[in-house]
């Protein structure tokens, strides 16, 4: 399918991030309030008849607020996604800017055969993934910085028993300790909830290679678990 060509004469402009307070949920890839957005830019973003897709084709077409919309969409998934990958709130702020500041650069280069969402995950997940390496290369990371545990909440609730909470802290700590590649998979199926299916064409493998990493990732992190000082899997 061919792609459309961009103005000569308008190029979409970035639209600003925004880190968000709260998850969305798994089932969608780009629910949750437009409250606070220009009109134009809100009507687009909630509309369900636009796709994704649509929205590309009008950014490549010069028009500014349909890239906007898709900022909209997508700005908290890709926060939490990079959060689940990285641990660290600030860190992935920086990489769900930089995702978009790589989507805006890219727009000429989507496929409009294949899912928008897939396409755009994939940039975040190479984002987060290069930071973690990064970081992992340099001084080692604080457990100061560690949140709480895995819910996308950013501390565990007031009346958590102290227990839960440290299990949590030990759960961002074994995910730490993971390969990438193994982590990448587990946020994306355990915590995010996508498929293997969904999973593989994010991360450029096949979905027998999603399998077997997501199965050996949590053989791995059970391992970890399930030495002296962890608890139950």
């Amino acid at each position: 399918m061919l792609r459309p060509e961009p103005s000569d004469r308008v190029r979409p402009r970035p639209a600003t991030f925004v880190a968000p307070g709260a998850a969305p949920s798994a089932a969608n890839h780009h629910t949750g309030s437009f409250a606070g957005l220009p009109s134009a830019v809100a009507a687009l973003a909630g509309a369900g008849g636009i796709s994704d897709s649509e929205l590309v084709r009008r950014a490549l077409a010069g028009q500014h607020d349909p890239f906007a919309a898709l900022v909209a969409r997508y700005q908290k998934r890709a926060f939490w996604i990079a959060f689940h990958v990285v641990g660290r709130i600030e860190d992935a702020r920086d990489v769900a800017q930089e995702s978009f500041v790589r989507l805006f650069r890219s727009l000429e280069k989507y496929d409009f055969a294949r899912s928008f969402y897939t396409w755009f995950y994939r940039i975040v997940m190479n984002l987060a993934i290069d930071h973690l390496r990064k970081i992992r290369s340099g001084a080692a990371n604080s457990l100061d910085d560690i949140p709480g545990g895995l819910a996308d909440s950013r501390e565990a609730p007031a009346d958590a028993p102290m227990e839960l909470e440290e299990q949590n802290g030990r759960v961002w700590q074994i995910l730490e300790k993971l390969d990438p590649k193994f982590r990448a998979v587990l946020v994306l199926r355990d915590i995010h909830g996508l498929s293997c299916r969904e999973i593989a064409p994010i991360l450029k493998i096949t979905h027998a290679t999603a399998r077997w990493r997501l199965h050996k990732g949590r053989q791995v992190f059970r391992e970890h678990w399930e030495r002296p000082s962890g608890g139950e899997a």
